[in-house]
């Protein structure tokens, strides 16, 4: 079953982007591959109660449980062990990817505190669009009482595009708040 962000991408987003485009195959269009989302976890933070606590938000936010990413060596100047839980990640596909992007640009980001639009120069070189969030409140899943220490997250969104002007198009058309 279709999201209604799904419906709305393959009815009027796509067959719009197609005539901008000038594409005449439909297979040719750029689409959205992955979202992936990650939080950093400050150093200082060795608790494995808080770990698990930034775990279930995210998990909260994203519908999907979290993957611990650890750090490949020491480094002594960040007081960082090999080993050591550094973030969280998760990569969503299918039919969570569409129902996260869906609430991104209606829910999480109009809640954003004095949210004049997102940054242009978000976009890296393959035309994938990052966002950054100060903090976790942003998010309807998680509540101001429930939280115990706030984190912030990136958002990427990974578009697969035969070019960054193609992609840059495809993340425009999908109707996210970006200052011109």
């Amino acid at each position: 079953m279709a999201t209604s962000f799904q419906k709305k991408l393959t009815t009027t987003i796509m067959p719009k982007l197609q005539k901008d485009l000038q594409l005449g195959n439909t297979l040719s269009l750029p689409k959205l591959q992955k979202v992936v989302v990650s939080a950093g976890i400050r150093s200082d933070i060795k608790d494995p109660k808080l770990i698990d606590t930034f775990a279930r938000d995210i998990a909260a936010i994203t519908g999907q449980a979290p993957v611990k990413t650890r750090s490949h060596k020491s480094i002594s100047s960040f007081k960082i062990r090999q080993g050591q839980v550094i973030g969280l990640m998760v990569t969503l596909r299918g039919k969570r990817m569409y129902e996260f992007v869906d609430k991104l640009i209606n829910v999480a980001l109009p809640r954003v505190r004095d949210f004049r639009g997102l940054d242009p120069k978000g976009f890296d070189r393959s035309g994938n669009y990052s966002i950054g969030f100060r903090d976790q409140l942003s998010f309807p899943e998680i509540s101001a009482e429930s939280v115990t220490a706030s984190f912030g997250l990136q958002v990427t969104l990974v578009v697969d595009a035969q070019n960054q002007m193609q992609a840059k198009q495809f993340i425009y058309a999908l109707g996210l708040p970006i200052k011109q």
